[in-house]
C-alpha cells in the first residue's frame, strides 16, 4: 500500500517543490521509502509501504526495461505471478521479458508496455495506477473495478494534478480550494460525498473501473468495467451448484490475498462476513492466523465476546481491545484530519482503533467489506421489499401520519414512509436507515447556494436535486431483459455508491493512518460477478439474510455461534452525544457557528437538537452530520 501524487502541466503551473510537498503529505500511507520523477511537463511522487519484494530495487517510481514508461502505483495485484509468467514466456513474434524484481509493480509496468491500456483487464486486485509515457508525453491513470483504492485529480481545463488523498492538494497554493456548495447536499443526505464529486470545485474522484489519459490536448476517460455490464439474463438458482462455486471462488480470493512478504491477520467482528474469511484463512495458512476485534463497554454495541468465541473455535491468535469513551474522544478529531472532506461514518473510530491494534502485530489485514451488499445482509433491504408491495404504497401516507404521532422508534419509520412519488426510493431508504436528512427535509433547511443544482466541470447540469447521482443509477437497473426485484435494486445502489464512497473510503483512510494494508476478499471481481447473478432467493430466503453465505460458513463453524441479531460495527453515538460528546453540539451547532456559514437554517437545527434531548433518539445522526459539516468548515476558515 502506498501514496501517490503528481502532475501534468504544459504551463509550468507546478514545481518539483510542489511535488515533494504533495508526496510528503502522504507519508502515513508509505513510511518505508519515497521517490520522485520529473521531466518538462510531468512530476510523479511516491511513498512506499513495502508488502511484496521488500528490496530497494522494487521502490518507485520505476522505469520500464525499455526506458519509455514510468510507473507509480498504490495497491496489490494478486495474480501478478501468473501475468509475470506470461511476460517471461513472451508474446507471439516478440522476445520474452526478463523481470528484474519479484514485485507486482514491475509486472504491471511491463504488461502495460506490452499490451497497452487493455492490460488492466488482466489484473485481479485493488489499485490506483499512474503510468507516464515519456515518448508521447501522455499520462495514464487507472482505478480498480469497485473503487477499493482512492485516486483524486484536479483539472482546470489546462493543468492536471493527482493524489491518493485530498490533503496533498492542500499543500499547493496554486490549486484553488473553492467549496463545491452543491456537494454539501449530497453529504447531508448520504453522510459522504459520492464520486466523481468532492467538497471542492475542480477536484474530483476518479470513478471506479475507469482509465484516464492526460496529454497536451486535454483529458479523456473510459469505463473498462462496470456493474451493469456484469448483470446477466441467466441467473444461478441451484443451491448446491451455487454453494460449490461460491465457496471455491472465496477460497481462491482468500488464498490470493494471503500473499505477503510481511505478517498478516484478519479483522474479526464476529459477524458472518469476517468469520467466513477467518475460517478460510485459517484453513489455508501454514501459520496461526492473527485476528483482531474491537468491543465497547456498552453491551448494546459489543460483539467482542462473539468474536472471541469464533476465534477460539478456529484456533486463531486473537487480540481484542475494549473501547471506552476516553479512547474514542481523541479520535473524533482524526476523522476530520484523515478524511479531508466532510465524512459522517463514525464507525471510522473503531476501524481506526482496530487498525492501531493490528499494527502492533501485522502489516496486512483481511476485512469483510462487500458481503452485506453482495448477499443482502442489511436489515433495511426488508424495507425495500415492503415498499415494492402495492399495499404498502397505497397505505404508506396514512401509516406515516400514525407513526409520526408515536414514540421515537415509530417516528423514524414514519420518516421512512414520507416521500414523494418521484423520489429515488433506494436513495431515500438508505438515507433514512442511516438516520440522515431526507430530500424533503433538506429542501426546507438548506440556504443560499447550497440548495442550487450541482455544478460540474464548469457546466450547469439540467438536473433536479440528486439527479446527477440518480441518472447513472437509473440506467444501471434498466439493463438487458432481466427484471430485478426491489432488494436487488437497493443492493446495486449500495454497491455503486455506499460501498465505494463510504465503507471502502472509511477503511482505507482508517487503516492507512496506521500504515496497515487492508484487503477485501469479497470484492475480488470474480466473486462480485458471480454474486450479481445468483437467484435472489439464495441470498434472502424466508426472512434469512445472506442465506447462501451462512450455509457455506456453517461448514466451518457451528451455526449456534451466530444465533443472534446483526449488530453492525458502530459506536454508541446516541448515548455519547447526550453526555461526553454533548460539547460538540454546544460548540458546532451553536447560533454563532450555524449563522457564520449560513448553510442551514439555525431555527431548524435548534428544533432538531431540542427534540433529540427530549427523547427523539433517532435524530442523533442528523445532529452528528451537521456537527461533522460545521467542524470541517471551521477547520478550513
Amino acid at each position: 500500500m502506498c501514496g501517490l501524487a503528481g502532475y501534468f502541466s504544459t504551463e509550468n503551473k507546478f514545481s518539483r517543490e510542489d511535488l515533494v510537498s504533495m508526496t510528503e503529505a502522504l507519508v502515513h500511507r508509505g513510511p518505508d521509502a519515497s521517490g520522485y520523477f520529473t521531466d518538462e511537463f510531468t512530476g510523479l511522487g511516491h511513498r512506499r509501504l513495502s508488502i511484496i519484494d521488500l528490496s530497494e530495487r522494487a521502490n518507485q517510481p520505476m522505469t520500464s526495461a525499455g526506458g519509455r514508461y514510468v510507473i507509480i502505483y498504490n495497491g496489490e495485484i494478486y495474480n501478478y505471478r501468473e501475468i509475470g509468467a506470461k511476460l517471461n514466456a513472451g508474446k507471439k513474434n516478440e522476445a520474452s521479458i526478463q523481470l528484474r524484481t519479484a514485485s507486482d509493480t514491475e509486472v504491471i509496468l511491463e504488461a502495460f508496455a506490452l499490451y497497452g491500456i487493455d492490460f488492466v483487464n488482466q489484473l485481479n486486485g485493488m489499485f490506483a495506477i499512474v503510468i507516464y509515457d515519456k515518448k508521447l508525453n501522455e499520462l495514464y491513470l487507472f482505478r480498480d473495478r469497485i473503487g477499493i483504492k482512492p485516486l483524486f485529480y484536479y483539472w482546470d481545463s489546462k493543468n492536471f494534478a493527482f493524489a491518493s488523498e485530498l490533503k496533498s492538494f492542500q499543500k499547493i497554493s496554486s490549486i484553488p480550494k473553492e467549496i463545491n456548495e452543491s456537494a454539501i447536499k449530497y453529504f447531508l443526505h448520504y453522510g459522504y460525498i459520492p464520486a466523481p464529486y468532492t467538497i471542492y470545485k475542480n477536484i474530483y474522484k476518479l470513478s471506479s473501473g475507469t482509465w484516464m489519459k492526460v496529454s497536451a490536448t486535454g483529458i479523456e476517460s473510459q469505463r473498462y468495467w462496470d456493474l451493469t455490464g456484469k448483470l446477466s439474463n441467466n441467473i444461478i438458482s441451484d443451491k448446491y451448484q451455487a454453494m460449490v462455486k461460491l465457496s471455491d471462488l472465496m477460497i481462491s480470493s482468500v488464498q490470493y490475498q494471503l500473499k505477503s512478504d510481511v505478517p498478516f491477520g484478519v479483522f474479526l467482528s464476529g459477524g458472518i462476513d469476517s468469520s467466513l474469511i477467518t475460517a478460510q484463512a485459517s484453513m489455508l495458512s501454514s501459520v496461526k492466523v492473527n485476528t483482531f476485534s474491537i468491543g465497547f463497554h456498552e453491551n448494546s454495541h459489543n460483539e467482542s465476546e462473539y468474536a472471541k468465541a469464533i476465534a477460539k473455535y478456529l484456533g486463531t491468535d486473537h487480540h481484542e481491545f475494549i473501547v471506552s469513551i476516553n479512547d474514542a474522544v481523541g479520535l473524533f478529531e482524526s476523522i476530520f484530519d484523515s478524511y479531508d472532506e466532510p465524512f459522517a461514518d463514525t464507525s471510522a473510530i473503531p476501524t481506526m482503533l482496530v487498525s492501531k491494534l493490528a499494527k502492533q502485530y501485522v502489516t496486512v489485514a483481511l476485512s469483510g467489506e462487500g458481503g452485506d451488499e453482495l448477499f443482502f445482509g442489511y436489515g433495511y433491504y426488508k424495507w425495500a421489499n415492503r415498499l415494492s408491495n402495492p399495499l404498502w404504497k397505497i397505505s404508506r401516507k396514512m401509516l406515516a401520519r400514525t407513526f409520526n404521532r408515536l414514540s421515537s422508534r415509530y417516528k423514524r419509520v414514519g420518516q421512512l414512509l414520507t416521500y414523494d412519488a418521484d423520489t429515488n426510493l433506494p436513495s431515500h431508504i438508505f438515507s433514512q436507515e442511516q438516520y440522515f436528512f431526507s430530500e424533503k427535509e433538506l429542501s426546507g433547511m438548506l440556504l443560499n447556494g447550497y440548495a442550487d443544482e450541482l455544478i460540474y466541470e464548469n457546466e450547469k447540469l439540467n438536473y433536479s436535486f440528486l439527479r446527477a447521482i440518480d441518472e447513472p443509477y437509473r440506467r444501471m437497473i434498466q439493463v438487458k431483459e432481466r427484471k430485478l426485484n426491489a432488494i436487488e435494486i437497493q443492493a446495486l445502489f449500495d454497491l455503486q455508491y455506499y460501498l465505494q464512497d463510504d465503507l471502502l473510503t472509511k477503511v482505507d483512510r482508517a487503516s492507512m493512518k496506521y500504515s496497515v494494508e487492508t484487503r477485501v476478499p469479497y470484492l475480488d471481481h470474480r466473486v462480485i460477478e458471480f454474486a450479481l447473478n445468483l437467484d435472489p432467493s439464495l441470498k434472502f430466503r424466508n426472512g434469512i439474510t445472506k442465506y447462501i453465505l451462512k450455509e457455506i460458513l456453517y461448514q466451518y463453524v457451528p451455526k449456534e455461534l451466530f444465533d443472534r441479531p446483526k449488530q453492525g460495527f458502530a459506536i454508541p453515538l446516541n448515548l455519547w452525544l447526550k453526555k461526553e460528546l454533548k460539547y460538540l453540539i454546544d460548540e458546532y451547532l451553536s447560533e454563532r457557528v450555524i449563522k457564520k456559514y449560513n448553510v442551514v437554517d439555525y431555527e431548524t437545527v435548534k428544533n432538531y437538537s431540542r427534540a433529540f434531548h427530549s427523547g427523539t433518539e433517532y435524530l442523533y445522526n442528523r445532529l452528528w452530520i451537521l456537527i461533522a459539516l460545521h467542524k470541517w468548515l471551521e477547520s478550513k476558515s
